[in-house]
């Protein structure tokens, strides 16, 4: 086999439900934020060297149900690593600044590594998809959002292999 033919095959297990109850000081209020996406995992073939985009997007449903308090609602996906995103499990990796993502719908409008370092995940292994403004009229709330996914393995000298990375997908309430 050349190293022209080998192939890559990359699985993400995305996190399914981030569930969070908060109850007031009076204990009258109770207000929620929930997470879902799908499909659990998504799985694309690679070349060496190369660059691929997963065929289905993540579609991701954000539900609330907040207190005058909370002002934006952020929703995350990060890697719990920056240097290992996806790996083999023999100590080869794909560092999280090779996959990108998009939502055309929220913050990165355009491919975008997950370089940030946000509140959940691995410092650099973070990418912010939408930052949601609350107030009187949206205390409860309903959005949905299709993340795109991309390897490029440009530059990035990884053997063929199947590589496995969770990307965890969170919101937060402020």
């Amino acid at each position: 086999m050349t190293l022209a033919s080998r192939r890559y095959a990359c699985r993400y297990l995305v996190l399914l439900t981030a569930l969070v109850w908060i109850v007031s000081r009076s204990g009258l209020a109770q207000e929620s934020l929930t997470v879902s996406a799908l499909p659990a995992g998504v799985s694309l073939d690679l070349a060496p060297g190369g660059i691929a985009v997963c065929p289905v997007p993540v579609t991701i449903t954000t539900t609330w149900v907040l207190g005058l308090t909370r002002l934006t609602v952020t929703l995350h996906a990060s890697f719990s690593s920056s240097v290992a995103a996806l790996t083999d499990g023999a100590g080869h990796n794909i560092p999280s600044a090779s996959v990108l993502g998009q939502v055309t719908t929220g913050a990165p409008t355009i491919f975008t590594a997950f370089t940030q370092t946000g509140p959940f995940g691995g410092a650099g292994a973070d990418l912010k998809l939408f930052s949601q403004g609350i107030g009187v009229s949206n205390q409860t709330g309903l959005r949905n959002d299709n993340l795109n996914l991309k390897i490029d393995l440009t530059g990035v000298p990884t053997p063929a292999g199947v590589y496995l990375g969770a990307l965890n997908i969170q919101a937060q309430a402020l």
